[in-house]
């Protein structure tokens, strides 16, 4: 099985994938070049931190829980031959949208529909990043949410879409994402 990581061009998948390989490599100084193929990444999933004050805390039973998932990386720009990396079953897409920009998102939802309707990712599991939130106002994510028509589109497909809010930088999303990548 393999996890995949999409998105347009300068969405934050470079980013994304480096802050969750190594959180405390990204801050606000960091920066990164255009992704002109794929790079693979090796991320390890901390353990679940248990608080015994939180009665309502989900601890998933041994052996439900991944320690470390290998994620591919498409640049942006290979994004149009997306589908050249289906030869394998995907069992996890992590699909990064850029918030700051509005130009991009009405884009990047048409790539997101061409996936969701792809017969060969009917019963992968997608994760929608909303990247870039420290560069975005509060209301980035509704507006992204409205522009990608996510709220009509979830009632038409089989695929359930996890939704989370990220940022690089302030490490927003980053605990969510943990654990999404680490379910079975």
């Amino acid at each position: 099985m393999s996890f995949l990581c999409l998105g347009p061009m300068s969405a934050g998948k470079t980013l994304l994938l480096t802050c969750l390989q190594k959180p405390d490599s990204v801050n606000f100084t960091s920066h990164s070049v255009p992704s002109v193929g794929t790079n693979l990444y090796t991320i390890k999933i901390p353990p679940i931190v248990i608080d015994e004050k939180d009665v309502n805390q989900k601890i998933p039973p041994p052996g439900k829980r991944k320690e470390l998932v290998q994620v591919r990386e498409v640049g942006g720009c290979l994004a149009p031959i997306w589908r050249d990396y289906l030869l394998n079953p995907v069992e996890k897409l992590i699909y990064v949208v850029d918030t700051s920009n509005l130009c991009q998102i009405s884009a990047a939802g048409v790539l997101l529909y061409s996936m969701l309707a792809e017969p060969r990712l009917q019963k992968t599991k997608f994760l929608l990043v909303l990247s870039k939130m420290d560069l975005a106002y509060r209301q980035m994510r509704n507006e992204a949410l409205l522009m990608l028509q996510m709220e009509k589109f979830q009632k038409q497909i089989p695929q359930n879409i996890t939704i989370i809010q990220f940022s690089a930088i302030t490490k927003e999303g980053i605990d969510e994402i943990y654990d999404w990548l680490a379910m079975n």
